[in-house]
């Protein structure tokens, strides 16, 4: 059986580590397609290296642009490869355009599809990654769920019972894998001179709040507000580097902020892991948050994850009001959420692997 795993952006490559490990250990041969739509080393070869994620066979060059044109080059360049590769699933991830366009692709060749991180839901369809994710499971004829909320999402929305599986979540999977390696091979708290639980992590990329120029303002000012009070490290994605003002990222380091170029994927665990609070608007980022016990503030006004917002580990900051920033984090900083699982126990990435082999195994 040959699988096709289309991946595009550093959270796909995380959430793909653990999965073809597991792909590999039921036999399955994988072919990985690198949509291209990270392209940079620290956002992209960094992570395929630290994770011994299997080498792409492809990389489509797809490159920034706007949506619709990031889609339709990656659409127009996925077609001819997996009409060659003939696989018998694609398997896609969480809610790129890399996820949009391969759902696409694989519909229009009627090839079966299966999407990790199914039925995350925002309700904000002013979000990208919303419509993404909707088309993606309305395509998808394995749908699996990272928790029983986004099981109760796809129910709702109509899909059969028999499509969705609560796998749990791969992003689990991944810190309980690596963490024990990063902290062999990671130095960054050294490196930036910094005690652990005695500093903010903070990332901010999302078009919301990058695309607003007075909003992205608003927000590093609470950044180097907060820097007063507790050193704040901000690992600056491409996108928000390219829409910051220069005078507002010097205001931050003047401030005492710590701005640094992107990370590879082990000294991020470590600075998740030994964060007093993590400040984020990413979804992957509130949940290894969660997942190290360290208390997040969202700076969104929804999120998909509410679990970690019922449970308290995880606090809603609309951008809008981020000025309430350092008194927040002084309230949430030290606290700890109610102890619960509610994204399995660790091994979504077998349950993966199992379902997709079950055709291969069933024909036998």
């Amino acid at each position: 059986m040959k699988i096709v795993s289309i991946v595009g952006a550093r959270p796909q490559f995380i959430k793909a580590a653990p999965v073809s490990r597991a792909l590999r250990a039921a036999g399955l041969a994988e072919v990985m397609i690198h949509t291209g739509q990270h392209y940079d080393a620290d956002m992209s070869e960094l992570f395929f290296d630290q994770l011994e994620l299997t080498r792409p066979a492809y990389n489509l060059g797809a490159g920034s642009a706007t949506p619709g044109v990031q889609t339709g080059r990656m659409l127009q360049a996925l077609e001819p490869v997996l009409m060659k590769e003939k696989p018998d699933w694609v398997l896609i991830y969480g809610d790129t355009n890399s996820t949009l366009a391969g759902a696409l692709a694989a519909a229009k060749l009627a090839i079966p599809l299966a999407h990790v991180e199914a039925g995350a839901r925002s309700f904000n369809r002013a979000m990208p990654e919303e419509i993404n994710r909707v088309v993606a499971d309305r395509l998808s004829n394995l749908l699996f769920a990272a928790s029983e909320t986004a099981v109760t999402n796809l129910r709702h929305e109509g899909i059969r019972d028999e499509l969705i599986f609560f796998s749990g979540d791969v992003m689990f999977d991944a810190v309980r894998l690596f963490t024990a390696v990063a902290e062999q091979r990671s130095c960054i708290l050294e490196r930036l001179v910094v005690k652990p639980k005695d500093f903010a992590l903070a990332t901010i990329h999302r078009a919301a709040n990058t695309e607003d120029p007075n909003r992205l303002r608003e927000i590093f000012g609470a950044f180097a507000d907060l820097t007063r009070e507790l050193p704040v490290v901000l690992p600056l994605h491409p996108r928000t580097r390219a829409a910051s003002d220069p005078q507002t990222t010097k205001a931050f380091t003047a401030a005492g902020g710590k701005l640094i170029e992107p990370i590879g994927y082990f000294d991020m665990l470590m600075l998740e892991r030994h964060a007093a609070v993590i400040v984020t608007d990413s979804g992957g980022v509130q949940k290894e948050a969660f997942f190290n016990e360290v208390p997040c503030i969202t700076l969104r006004e929804e999120t998909e994850w509410t679990e970690l917002v019922a449970l308290g580990w995880n606090t809603l900051l609309p951008p809008a009001q981020a000025n309430r920033l350092r008194d927040l984090a002084r309230e949430v900083r030290g606290g700890r959420g109610k102890s619960a699982m509610p994204y399995g126990d660790g091994n979504a990435a077998a349950v993966v692997a199992q379902w997709i082999a079950a055709p291969l195994t069933s024909a036998e």
